[in-house]
């Protein structure tokens, strides 16, 4: 018994260090970056911002790294204290007093926490959206879609995160140290299914989404298809502009699901050749089979994680880390805590996979469409929405997934 107290007692150490180190490592990072902003446009950025439209643009990031270390930090406090205080080993010991069922009791665990999170976080959110998105014009969010994303939210982690919890603890409690392989099946299972039908279930929850109307735009974009081999039946708008005035696109789903999906506020600002530019760029992506060997990349990861987790999940010492009694709920936040350095590396591997992902679905642009329509597109969606173009390399290396505008501009004049 005294070993297992060491032992658990090593390993709330560890999580504490694991937490200080990640606060510490995301402020320097914002440091580093923070030491590229300059009041003068730099060189290899003039052609591309104006001196107002840059200094602007260096306003909203440093409004954003300031809120962002206000916010990073209260969670940092909020959990630390939490911590040392024993305030899990409260909730958990709380919750027993009404329930030993393994699942309910996973069930209150988290969404207690993750209710008083989102609460603690609410106010927060409703500043960032109603203030800093409001002061540079990005915001177009009312009060009530705010409020009514928010009660779709809660409402979907309850029905999806509830359940595959559930899910996963009934599998554990059958299969125990067997039961990492089978929940990898399941969770394969849900991950191609929310793959394929995301846009058809999920999105319109909160969006609307109207097949692109014929016309011009269309008839080009279907040239287009038809000249590349690529049968185009979904292409949608998205009312993004519910929301934000910032522009964007996406190509999501698999075999006849597969869709493109523009938002209205990205054809409300670029022409029909920078629109079908930007097409082309994520047909550039089915071609390539990146949404493929995306999910076939996070497939093993998920397996990855799994296994790691099942042969610490049974140990007793990583529930009495942070509680009086082992528990598998108590084991799985803890080691959360504990899976995130390597999270961290595999984050980086997935988003220098995806950089070179973003670098041949532009060269597949260019090469079957117009390299200067798409750089032109590139620079034009990156001002409109103040995108920092002059970020520090470490914080590209270890964040973005990705490249930078200008890196994407030098690989596409080389066609």
């Amino acid at each position: 018994m005294e070993v297992i107290k060491i032992m658990s007692n090593t390993i709330l150490i560890f999580i504490v260090i694991i937490l200080i180190f990640d606060y510490l490592f995301e402020r320097i990072l914002d440091i580093l970056n923070a030491s590229r902003w300059s009041n003068e446009v730099p060189d290899e950025l003039k052609g591309i911002y104006d001196s107002e439209k840059y200094k602007k643009s260096q306003e909203y990031h440093k409004a954003n790294n300031k809120f962002s270390f206000i916010t990073s930090t209260v969670s940092f406090i909020l959990i630390i204290i939490v911590l040392l205080t024993g305030g899990f080993k409260f909730l958990d010991n709380f919750l027993r007093q009404y329930t030993e069922n393994p699942i309910i009791l996973a069930l209150l665990f988290f969404g207690i926490l993750g209710l008083a999170s989102d609460l603690i976080m609410t106010p927060f959110s409703v500043y960032d959206t109603f203030v800093i998105e409001q002061k540079f014009v990005f915001n177009t969010t009312t009060p009530k879609t705010f409020i009514l994303d928010k009660l779709k939210t809660w409402l979907l982690v309850l029905i999806i995160g509830g359940g595959l919890l559930a899910l996963f603890i009934t599998i554990y409690n059958f299969f125990q140290q067997n039961f990492w392989w089978i929940a990898w099946i399941v969770l394969t299972i849900v991950s191609v299914f929310f793959t394929m039908f995301y846009s058809e279930i999920i999105v319109p929850l909160f969006n609307k989404q109207t097949p692109l109307e014929n016309g011009e735009l269309r008839d080009e974009i279907e040239r287009f298809a038809n000249k590349a081999g690529f049968k185009l039946k979904n292409i949608y708008v998205i009312d993004g502009s519910k929301r934000s005035k910032k522009a964007n696109a996406y190509f999501t789903g698999l075999g006849t699901k597969k869709r493109i999906v523009l938002y209205d506020t990205l054809i409300n600002e670029h022409t029909k050749e920078e629109l079908v530019a930007v097409l082309a760029h994520e047909i550039g992506h089915y071609k390539k089979k990146h949404t493929l060997k995306n999910m076939i990349f996070s497939v093993f990861e998920t397996g990855l994680m799994l296994f790691i987790l099942s042969l610490f999940i049974g140990k007793p010492e990583m529930s009495l880390a942070i509680a009086d009694i082992p528990s598998l709920h108590i084991g799985l936040l803890v080691f959360g805590i504990l899976y995130s350095p390597l999270s961290l590396i595999i984050g980086i591997i997935t988003n220098v996979i995806s950089r070179k992902y973003e670098y041949e679905a532009d060269k597949y642009a260019g090469v079957n469409y117009n390299p200067e329509h798409l750089i032109l597109a590139l620079k034009n969606l990156s001002v409109n929405n103040l995108s920092n173009l002059n970020p520090h390399p470490f914080y590209v290396f270890i964040h973005y997934s990705h490249p930078t505008l200008l890196q994407r501009i030098k690989e596409l004049k080389k066609i």
